[in-house]
């Protein structure tokens, strides 16, 4: 059984600038690296990963190819293509084409200020374009508006897969549950989409790390989802703002703890490998 940790980043702050929101303090204002990751991937025993997008930025994502093809625990990429702008999404999935470690396209929706962005139409042609690509839309859904957008999106395009980041931004910080637990259930029963078991910068910057805290968010996505629809991720390094890598790696495995063997195969790692064809 292969173990995927199917969401990071790395970055280099003096080569492309991050401009984190206030509130989550200047932990993260450096470099992150493979080099940084390495051993901690090595300790968990993770054997591959898949390295995403942090910023909306086709140098981004062309430096993270370069990254995947010579770095061997990347197994493939998530990054970013002007779906905004249908011309220049067409012209940069034609260049992007030869590179096969390109598995799926992610926009910071969480930071548009339209929380029907997925649904204008010219982001619904881009989304067209995706599907016939073959490739995954990923999406950080922090709001109920946001939430709802993905689920249509979703629905127009059953032949689209969708992935939710971050268990689709549970109110753990909060400790609430609606509307964010019927928006699970109705985003489970869209056969198209899945969903990472790992959480958000907007979580983590307000909270620490409790896999018990956490529990109950994971167990109701993993109950309506199935483990054939949930994916282990870390999301390294933001997620070191709540916790150590290994502190949350084992957490995440001990939220599968009570999975049968072939469930438990699939959250750390089959999952990934078919829905990202890896």
């Amino acid at each position: 059984m292969p173990v995927i940790d199917c969401h990071h980043h790395v970055w280099w702050v003096q080569k492309r600038p991050h401009h984190f929101p206030p509130s989550w303090g200047t932990s993260l204002d450096r470099d992150f690296t493979p080099d940084d990751f390495r051993p901690e991937l090595r300790a968990a025993g993770i054997d591959g990963t898949i390295l995403v997008q942090s910023l909306d930025s086709t140098d981004e994502t062309l430096e993270y190819l370069d990254l995947a093809d010579t770095t061997g625990f990347i197994r493939a990429v998530v990054g970013w293509v002007p779906m905004a702008d249908p011309a220049a999404c067409e012209k940069a999935l034609a260049s992007l084409r030869p590179r096969r470690k390109l598995v799926g396209v992610r926009h910071l929706i969480n930071f548009e200020p339209d929380p029907n962005w997925l649904l204008q139409p010219g982001v619904q042609a881009a989304l067209d374009m995706l599907r016939r690509a073959g490739l995954v839309l990923e999406v950080i859904p922090n709001t109920e508006p946001q939430m709802a957008s993905v689920l249509e999106a979703a629905r127009r395009m059953p032949d689209l897969a969708v992935v939710l980041n971050h268990l689709g931004r549970p109110p753990v910080p909060e400790s609430g549950w609606e509307p964010w637990a019927s928006q699970i259930v109705q985003a489970a029963a869209l056969p198209n989409v899945s969903v990472k078991l790992s959480v958000g910068g907007d979580v983590v910057s307000r909270w620490q790390w409790s896999t018990e805290q956490i529990r109950r968010y994971a167990e109701h996505a993993l109950v309506h989802f199935g483990a054939d629809r949930v994916m282990a991720a870390s999301n390294w390094p933001v997620v070191l703002l709540s916790g150590g890598f290994q502190e949350v790696w084992n957490g995440i495995g001990d939220l599968c703890a009570g999975l049968t063997a072939r469930e438990r195969a699939a959250v750390l790692g089959d999952t990934a490998m078919r829905v990202y064809k890896l």
